[in-house]
């Protein structure tokens, strides 16, 4: 699918002024931190983004209209300075019939990009339960390895995919706390949301279906 037809799907959605919008799942983290940025420029806010398609090889980012009275007047200058958008026309951040962002919009972007790849990566990075499943598959293997293998070999075998998985959630753990400070960095804050995973939110803004986000 084009750029184009890219931005306009999204746009028919945002102008029917609905509550959610699914930007159309991409195929890296910059396309759909730039999409996000238009969308935000359209009164939406960042919702989540997740993996998709065959082998989780895409991004779907969801973006939700957001309540805030500024919201309404970034929409507004954005229809007014863009009337063609969609239809082959400019689009607020982005240069025309791409989707990298102009200088103006790149540190917006950058942060939309953490935003996503934050939450993409809660899918990967272990957590208790994954580790375990994790090392319990290596001691598996190293008991199959036994049957047609020697002791010493059957152990060095397991021992090294131990190892490797090690390395993955040790590196996993630590690019995910970088971007987590980065976003501290630039004002967001961290909550938890209904199934404890970590999410980052600029202040003021709930999570959708929250009253309060920020309660203990």
């Amino acid at each position: 699918m084009s750029v184009e037809r890219h931005i306009a799907g999204m746009l028919q959605q945002i102008a029917r002024q609905l509550d959610v919008v699914e930007i159309a799942p991409q195929g890296s983290t910059p396309k759909a931190a730039a999409l996000a940025h238009v969308a935000e420029r359209y009164g939406y806010t960042y919702g989540m983004a997740y993996r998709t398609g065959f082998k989780n090889s895409l991004v779907q980012v969801r973006m939700y209209r957001d309540p805030q009275p500024d919201a309404r007047v970034r929409e507004a200058a954005s229809i007014t300075a863009h009337p063609q958008a969609g239809n082959g026309g400019t689009v607020p951040g982005l240069e025309q019939g791409s989707l990298k962002p102009l200088p103006e919009a790149v540190a917006a972007v950058a942060v939309l990009k953490d935003l996503i790849t934050f939450d993409v990566m809660a899918q990967y990075v272990a957590d208790r339960s994954q580790k375990v499943k994790g090392y319990l598959a290596c001691v598996v293997l190293t008991v199959i390895l036994l049957i047609d293998r020697s002791p010493a070999e059957a152990v060095a075998s397991g021992g090294a995919v131990a190892l490797l998985f090690t390395v993955a959630f040790k590196v996993g753990a630590n690019r995910r706390g970088k971007i987590a400070q980065r976003l501290t960095d630039a004002g967001f804050l961290a909550v938890r949301d209904e199934q404890g995973s970590q999410r980052f939110l600029r202040p003021g803004q709930q999570l959708p279906g929250h009253t309060n986000p920020f309660a203990a």
